[in-house]
This record gives C-alpha cells, structure tokens and sequence, in this order.
C-alpha cells in the first residue's frame, strides 16, 4: 500500500474510532440523574402553574379553544401532527383528574419512582400540553420539551433514585455489593450525547440569528434588552454611562453564543465555555425576569459535565450530613479513574 493510501486509511480508521467511541461507550449515569432530578422539577413547577388557571388554558371556554388550537396546527393540506389528547377533554372536572395525575407523573419522575415509565408518560404529557396551548408557549416550554424526550432514552434513574434506592433494599443482606453501586450504560451515553449536540444547535442558531440583527454588530442589543420595562425585573440602566462595557458585553455574547458548537468539546475551553452559559443565563434570570428559563438552560448545558465529577462533588456535599459526629470532612480526591475516563471524552 502506497504511504498516501495509507495514510487515508489510517486517518480513516482513526475517525470511525473516534465515532464509535463518542456514541458507543457506557457512561455512568450520574449526570443524566442530576438532569432528571432538576429537570423533572421543573417540569413539575411549570405545569403547576398552569393549575392557576387551568380552565382559562385548557377548559372548554379557554382562550383559544381546541378547536381552534387544533385548526392552527393543521398544514396546508389540513393535517394536524401536533397530537394532544387534551383536544378531547370537554368536562372540567375530567380535565382536573389529568392534571392532577400529570402533577403526579411529573413527581415520580423528579424522585425516580418506576423512572422507565415514568419518564416516557412525562414526555407524552409534556408534548401533549405543548401542542394544545399552541399560542402561549415559550423557549421554557420547548426545553422542558427535548429535556423529557433524553430523560426517556437513558438510565436516568440509574442513580438517586427511588428505584435504585427499592433495587438495593431488595439485594440480600449478605451481598458484597454496595447499595449505591451502579453501572454503565449505553444507552445514557447515548442520551447524553443527544442532548449535548442539541444543546450546541440551539446555540448555534440562536448566534445565527443574533448575527442577523444590526444591533448585535453595533453593540446596543443588550442595551435596548435592558432598557425595555417590560421584562425588566434589575434595573441596569446605569450601564449607559458605560457603553463600552455594554458593547463588550455584547460581543462576547454572540461569540460565546454562535462558537458555543466549537467550544465546549475541548477540555481546555469546556469549563470556561460552561461557565459563561451559567453566567449568560442567570443574568437573563436575574436582569430580565426570565428566572425559569435561565434556570432551565443551565440544566440542559449539566450534560456536559462528567459524570465522574458530578458523582464526585455530590458526595463531598451531601458528606458532611452523613459523617459521624467528630469526623473531618475533606475534599473530594482527584481520582486516577476519573482523570482516565475523561481523557477518553
């Protein structure tokens, strides 16, 4: 074999490698744990609140009534894709005895009570919803959404959950097993990766969009966000008298936003890049009032934390609850394990 030939056969070995190892490798399931546990949390806050006024939304004299709800989602050749058995609920006290057993689903799933079913009646429920409140919907809404449909897919109550907790009271008193053990699986790996690459298209078209407008170029986007009453929950005019922090700050959002696909696979720019989405979002949550949807963006970029440090700081915090009285409590270790896996990622 020619050195050229060669050299296009090995570099193509090395990426289908490289493939199979992103998509095929068993990964614990610590981190999709961590995203079911606030996830399913927010997917239980956010339909209580529809419990407010749930007649005005879903009733049969709401807003948008489903007949018409059902009409603006049919295409044009009057077909409708967007299915909710919400369409057929007429009687109030019907639609009530759903919520509320929603309400329920949606608590089972949080503290990973029968998590397989659980979680694929979450994500009905949750498109079920999304498709009949057609109009008063938001990004919030479309994240709890693709949150529901990777929790489905994975071991998410692999760990801290009610059914590891039940699997181990069930193990016989004279195992050598650990009660908190767990193990790897493909399937986490793969609803892992599905969230990360859906985390980096929302980004990257969220920059796209961005780079569109003329005031992200000039520098005034974030001024004119700060500026409007309507979502202003901190008053940040002040930083009119600082345009050049303003236009800076401007800049490095769309940068972060539109090269975020790029940035957070290395792991020399993955915790710089993760630390600007937490510092992006809760600033969207504390400066314009979007509180659950800062918090929510955050859960979705937890999939790109290890699933070894998510495991490692969980236990250095929930240690010193558990130690004996008297016992000094360290930090977590650097494990060797642990470095050896994520040079792997």
């Amino acid at each position: 074999m020619s050195p050229l030939l060669k050299a296009v056969s090995d570099w193509a070995h090395g990426v289908l490698r490289g493939w199979n190892r992103f998509w095929f490798t068993p990964s614990m399931p610590h981190t999709l744990a961590l995203v079911r546990i606030c996830g399913g949390a927010m997917l239980l806050y956010t339909h209580v609140v529809w419990s407010l006024n749930l007649n005005a939304f879903l009733g049969r004299e709401s807003w948008l009534n489903a007949n018409t709800v059902a009409l603006l989602n049919q295409d044009a050749q009057g077909r409708n894709y967007a299915w909710s058995y919400l369409y057929y609920i007429d009687s109030p006290a019907l639609l009530w005895a759903l919520h509320i057993g929603a309400l329920i689903v949606f608590a089972m799933l949080t503290v990973g009570l029968f998590t397989r079913i659980t979680s694929i009646l979450a994500w009905a429920i949750t498109i079920a919803y999304c498709n009949r409140l057609t109009g008063t919907l938001f990004g919030l809404d479309q994240m709890n959404a693709f949150i529901a449909t990777y929790l489905m897919l994975g071991d998410s109550g692999g760990v801290w959950s009610l059914d590891h907790w039940l699997a181990s009271r069930r193990l016989p008193l004279t195992t050598h097993h650990s009660p908190l053990t767990c193990s790897p699986t493909l399937r986490t790996n793969l609803a892992i990766r599905l969230l990360q690459i859906h985390m980096c298209v929302i980004y990257l078209f969220g920059g796209i969009a961005k780079m569109r407008g003329d005031t992200w170029w000039d520098g005034t986007a974030l001024w004119y966000a700060f500026a409007q009453l309507e979502y202003q929950s901190l008053d940040m005019t002040w930083l009119v008298h600082y345009r050049w922090l303003l236009a800076l700050l401007t800049h490095v959002t769309v940068f972060w936003e539109t090269f975020y696909c790029f940035l957070i696979w290395p792991k020399l720019t993955r915790p710089l890049c993760l630390a600007m989405a937490v510092g992006v979002h809760v600033g969207i949550a504390v400066c314009l009032g979007m509180k659950t949807f800062g918090l929510v963006m955050i859960i979705g970029n937890l999939a790109f934390v290890y699933p070894e440090t998510v495991r490692d700081v969980v236990a250095w915090i929930v240690r010193p609850f558990m130690r004996v009285p008297g016992e000094k409590v360290a930090a977590p270790p650097i494990k060797r394990q642990s470095l050896a896996v994520a040079a792997t990622r």
